[in-house]
């Protein structure tokens, strides 16, 4: 299993639009998101987003937001934001948003969303970094 940092960008989940896909550093597109779900590459649901809440693809709670903070499944903090820069729950920077692009903490290009949203941020980081 992938290591999962939880990370929050800017404040609560805005609107969704249709669907959105990402990419990794080198362009691929691994996932898309429909507003509720998160598919990865392969077409099979990973996830969902409910109201404030973040699930797996088996439908257990695995995080929540709640401002500029996320929270694991747990109820510990596990991530933050602060302009644009991302913390983990220890406070070390751990990335950074730059338009549509997410770069880790050593200033390396890992991904990019169509039309960025905060959630799809959250998203990105959970599942995929």
């Amino acid at each position: 299993m992938k290591t999962k940092i939880l990370i929050l960008l800017f404040q609560l989940i805005t609107a969704f639009g249709n669907c959105q896909y990402f990419y990794d550093g080198s362009g691929k597109q691994i996932a898309r998101f429909d507003g509720n779900y998160i598919y990865g590459a392969s077409g099979k649901q990973i996830g969902k987003v409910g109201g404030d809440y973040i699930y797996d693809g088996s439908g257990k709670q695995i995080g929540r937001v709640d401002g500029n903070y996320l929270y694991d499944g747990s109820g510990r903090q596990a991530g933050r934001i602060d302009g644009n820069y991302l913390y983990n729950g220890s406070g070390k920077q751990i990335g950074r948003i730059d338009g549509d692009y997410l770069y880790n903490g050593s200033g390396r290009r890992i991904g990019r969303a169509d039309g960025l949203k905060r959630m799809q941020i959250i998203i990105f980081f959970y599942f995929f970094y």
